[in-house]
């Protein structure tokens, strides 16, 4: 399959009329793909948006012709049910004409505890995720579903606006258990790569491994920093600083995430991002899940105080140099 590159269009960041906007510049940067993540509450509650996807993407399917679009990702386990998600993805096809691909994970509690529902551990997120793929693969095949699980219901369920192909669903996965989970589960694995070759070993391989030699896709992410000095990657980081913060997953309120974030040492965030302040540089963070991780599609996902210029780099230099160093 040809490598394909996709654009993160981050909602902690920016409010949705102007990602809306960033989507279709990322269409005509030559991206392939333009993805929007999916939180009800941001990472800090100073310097934030968290607009909703779902309607987000119907404004982007009709302002673009060709970008697929993604949810990167969504959770179908809490807050939304499974089936819900089911019609929203639906939806989302046919408005865009066939063009959606549907990534899920097992969420955070900054999305669900402030809606009142409980966060639970891994195990039980991951059994409601079993429940939630099949209820989801159901809905979307064009079966009038009735079924009874541990945690979802349906009683004779139809998606009587079907979408217009195969939805795909990709799952989100950092480690061996999830992986493998996805291989046997998903149609594909979405995966943030820090070190290549670890990310191989403890999650290429195994989703690999479990999914029977299967077709399946990979769509491998990196955040990095686009910024001249540590003070620019501080500002550019601003929305997503408390993403890196001690209790980020147990926390509720973003204005936690940002003290605690805010009584760090600088340096031990931007420690945690890759920060490159050339387009060479750009050019050589997201070579590695080109290369080595061969990823069938590769996310870039860029904080910068100008992702206009960003997005300009990317289509006179970064995606070119990508393209050509995908194929050599």
């Amino acid at each position: 399959m040809p490598k394909k590159f996709a654009w993160l269009c981050s909602h902690e960041s920016y409010q949705p009329e102007v990602l809306v906007d960033q989507a279709v510049s990322a269409e005509r940067a030559g991206f392939d793909a333009v993805l929007g993540s999916d939180h009800f509450h941001p990472w800090v509650d100073d310097e934030s948006a968290a607009g909703f996807v779902w309607t987000w993407l119907g404004a982007v399917a009709a302002r673009t012709e060709r970008v697929e679009l993604a949810t990167s990702v969504t959770c179908p386990l809490f807050h939304y049910h499974p089936g819900l998600i089911a019609q929203a993805a639906a939806t989302t096809d046919r408005l865009s004409g066939g063009r959606f691909i549907l990534g899920v994970g097992t969420g955070e509690n900054l999305n669900e505890g402030p809606l009142g529902f409980p966060f639970p551990g891994y195990t039980e997120r991951i059994a409601r995720m079993k429940e939630a793929l099949e209820i989801m693969h159901r809905l979307l095949a064009g079966e009038k579903l009735d079924f009874e699980g541990e945690y979802y219901t349906t009683d004779k369920a139809r998606l009587y606006s079907p979408p217009v192909r195969p939805v795909p669903i990709w799952m989100a996965a950092g480690g061996p258990k999830s992986a493998a989970f996805a291989g046997t589960h998903a149609d594909g694995l979405i995966t943030s790569v820090k070190e290549p070759e670890e990310t191989r070993s403890k999650v290429i391989d195994p989703f690999m491994e479990a999914s029977g030699g299967d077709p399946r896709t990979v769509m491998a992410t990196r955040w990095t920093v686009f910024a001249r000095d540590d003070d620019e990657a501080w500002e550019a980081l601003g929305s997503m600083r408390g993403l890196r913060a001690p209790g980020r997953l147990e926390a509720v309120d973003p204005m936690e995430l940002r003290i605690q974030a805010d009584s760090m040492d600088r340096q031990d965030i931007l420690s945690k991002y890759t920060i490159v302040s050339t387009i060479d540089e750009l050019v050589e963070a997201y070579t590695p899940l080109v290369t080595e991780i061969q990823a069938d599609y590769v996310a870039i996902q860029v904080a910068s105080t100008d992702p206009d210029r960003v997005l300009q780099m990317a289509d006179q230099e970064l995606l070119p140099e990508l393209r050509r160093r995908a194929e050599a």
